[in-house]
């Protein structure tokens, strides 16, 4: 049975879209996905299902909209796929919790790059549909935006590396 991983966007983020951990488990439970965890309080959980990704995605977005009354985007990794994102890491020697990967529905624009503001000190590259961030200065003291990335979700490398090895037990 095929192990995910979902990554829900902007759940418990400076304060807005609130959404309990054990009431995530239960909503992928009560969707019929086993072996169900979360991880930290920021929309990450790992689970099993025999379903297609596209329908667990679709199942698992409906659900968040009827709880939150709003749309809650989901981004969706198999294990393989997680595991990717963390070999591929093209700054695997940066701090990792300055390091992100912002996951994204599809391939990053091969432009997507080009049509960046504020950018300081930080490095990007593409990924296959992610972009791979390093921020030296750190993240919070980061003005960059990224205009291809508006409808993703970003996790450090600590949290990638994490939900890899979780998708795998």
């Amino acid at each position: 049975m095929p192990t995910y991983i979902a990554l829900l966007r902007a759940v418990n983020v400076g304060g807005t879209g609130k959404l309990p951990m054990p009431e995530l488990r239960a909503m992928c439970e009560a969707l019929g996905f086993t072996n169900v965890r979360t991880y930290i309080a920021s929309g990450n959980v790992v689970f099993d299902s025999k379903l297609t990704a596209a329908s667990v995605k679709k199942r698992l977005e409906q659900s968040l909209e009827d709880y939150a009354g709003k749309p809650v985007g989901v981004l969706l990794r198999s294990a393989a796929e997680m595991a990717a994102v963390l070999a591929n890491n093209p700054f695997a020697d940066a701090p990792p919790d300055r390091t992100v990967a912002l996951f994204l529905d599809a391939a990053p624009p091969a432009d997507a790059l080009k049509s960046l503001s504020g950018q300081g000190t930080e490095q990007l590259a593409l990924g296959a549909r992610e972009i791979y961030i390093t921020y030296p200065d750190g993240i919070g003291r980061s003005k960059l935006k990224i205009a291809a990335a508006k409808d993703g979700t970003a996790r450090n490398m600590n949290t990638v590396a994490t939900l890899a090895e979780w998708a795998t037990q």
